[in-house]
């Protein structure tokens, strides 16, 4: 692994592994534990990492050796019930207990000095901030990559299933931390049973197809949509960043699925007055612990040295760094995101897009959304391995597909902020879902996705509705001659469980109706301003 990363620092020390310890839980149940260190005389901080998906690879490699070389003492654990650990894991509602009854028995370890650090992605990260909620007095920073904290959202999205995350963290849950020969044969498996699970009527307990097995908090998970249910009270632990007052860093990509959470706790920290910093590059969930991984490891180990060491040089002069597509290059910038006016585009007859606004309301276009043949997802903000940046040409042929285009820019054209879509929507069954998209297209035609959003649509009598759609955020530099497209469809298959056409929830309907949905001229798409043109 070490050979497929360029760039890293050099290694400071050799690394010594104790593996197989076993520290209590906060019920008394037995945490695996693996214990990295830099065999050198002298003290060292700690980086805590807590995992419910093993101790092996990746890891142990990428957090256990590559941190003990850089002078770190590093703790890590496999969560309750996983990796061999006691007890019953419990999607989330154990790691704030058992983080602090891990740094209890921190402080009775001989080599631990004192001065605790806490590293880690996605689930790695949730953990983090569940500490966060009472930190310990040690806790003196913080390195959240592609993070988690808000369950509910990872799931659902204005009621709808995020199917494709939900079979995605049903997977890593049940088979990562077995091994990886466990995991990958689960993976394939799932592969190939997923259309028969993802258009299953009803979609509840499809899944024990490919996962041999009945996952009880899956099912919860999926029957419940709405974030003010009792089932998920005290899941999200977001509001820990705003009292927090340890240095923290936030690590994302633009095609992260966990990207908007990320955003939501920088604003967070930075409105609590906590110190912070952020990065954001052009990676998906997976790939910024791989592609990225070298930007990703030596941002980290700059601020871990900053806070735990009094090492602040590596560290940039800005709050923020920013991967800007379309030009491939990083912006630093001192905050996110950048004050910027907003610019509106709008739908015209003809698949064009203006800045021209409209005047009244009639219909622009129309198009039938079948369930039957659903709208497909392709690319965009995924924790799966298809997500990113992708040629859209097939799928917007599809004749269940809006697309306006603007004219070639005549100069170059940066976006930096977020983007939404106010949307007029008439439809004929009175229930449907919405799906919207930015796109880039080149001289040659070629359409790649940007940013996008989703949400569900509720219509009366026929009549057109309005819904403002979030469209998460982007750094973009369209190019001279270029072209921005907005895509506009009823739904993105798999990723969000198909719509019904009725108002009754997938995980649960038997019955699937067409939609006929027509969009209407004050319609627009919003764009961050022009904070820089050249």
């Amino acid at each position: 692994m070490r050979a497929t990363w360029r760039g890293l620092p050099a290694r400071r020390h050799e690394a010594g592994w104790e593996p197989g310890l076993s520290v209590p839980a906060a019920d008394g149940s037995p945490l695996l534990t693996d214990h990295y260190f830099p065999r050198a005389h002298g003290d060292f901080p700690t980086l805590l990492v807590r995992s419910p998906y093993g101790r092996g690879l990746p890891w142990s490699p990428q957090y256990g050796l590559l941190f003990a070389e850089q002078g770190f003492h590093v703790v890590l654990q496999s969560c309750r019930g996983t990796g061999g650990s006691g007890g019953a894991f419990d999607l989330w509602r154990n790691e704030a207990a058992d983080g602090q009854a891990t740094v209890s028995w921190l402080r009775e370890q001989p080599w631990f000095d004192g001065t605790l650090g806490t590293v880690g992605p996605s689930y790695l990260g949730y953990v983090q901030w569940a500490l966060a909620l009472d930190p310990p007095p040690e806790l003196k920073a913080m390195v959240v990559q592609v993070g988690l904290h808000d369950p509910h959202a990872l799931f659902h999205a204005d009621g709808a299933l995020r199917l494709e995350n939900a079979l995605a963290v049903g997977l890593g849950m049940t088979y990562q931390h077995q091994g990886m020969a466990p995991f990958l044969k689960a993976t394939l498996r799932l592969q190939r049973h997923l259309r028969d699970i993802t258009t299953a009527q009803p979609l509840l307990g499809a899944y024990r197809s490919a996962f041999g097995t009945e996952l009880p908090w899956l099912d919860d998970v999926m029957t419940h949509p709405d974030a003010e249910d009792a089932y998920w009270q005290g899941a999200s632990p977001a509001a820990s960043a705003e009292r927090l007052c340890v240095p923290t860093v936030l690590i994302t990509g633009w095609h992260d699925a966990l990207a908007d959470q990320t955003f939501e706790q920088y604003d967070r920290l930075r409105r609590a007055g906590c110190e912070t910093a952020l990065l954001v590059g052009p990676w998906t969930h997976t790939s910024a612990l791989q592609q990225g991984w070298p930007e990703v490891f030596t941002e980290s180990l700059a601020w871990l040295r900053a806070h735990l060491c009094a090492a602040p040089s590596g560290l940039r002069p800005t709050a923020v760094r920013v991967h800007m597509g379309g030009e491939n290059a990083w912006r630093d910038l001192a905050d996110w995101p950048p004050a910027a006016t907003t610019t509106s585009w709008y739908p015209v007859p003809g698949g064009h897009l203006t800045q021209q606004p409209p005047t009244g309301r009639a219909p622009v276009a129309a198009f039938r959304y079948h369930p039957a043949d659903p709208t497909p997802s392709l690319g965009g903000a995924l924790l799966s391995r298809t997500a990113g940046t992708r040629n859209n040409a097939t799928l917007e042929a599809r004749d269940d597909v809006l697309t306006f285009t603007g004219p070639p820019l005549t100069e170059h054209l940066d976006i930096l902020g977020p983007v939404s879509a106010r949307l007029s929507v008439s439809t004929d069954t009175g229930h449907a879902d919405v799906f919207t998209r930015l796109c880039d297209v080149d001289p040659h035609g070629r359409s790649v996705n940007i940013c996008d959003g989703f949400s569900r649509l509720r219509t009366a009598d026929r009549a057109a509705s309005e819904v403002t759609v979030a469209m998460s955020a982007t750094a973009h530099r369209f190019l001279a001659g270029h072209r921005i497209r907005w895509q506009i469809s009823g739904g993105a298959h798999p990723r969000y469980a198909r719509g019904t056409g009725t108002g009754v929830s997938p995980v649960h309907a038997t019955t699937f109706t067409p939609v006929r949905m027509t969009l209407h001229t004050d319609s627009a798409l919003i764009l961050p301003g022009r904070s820089e043109l050249a």
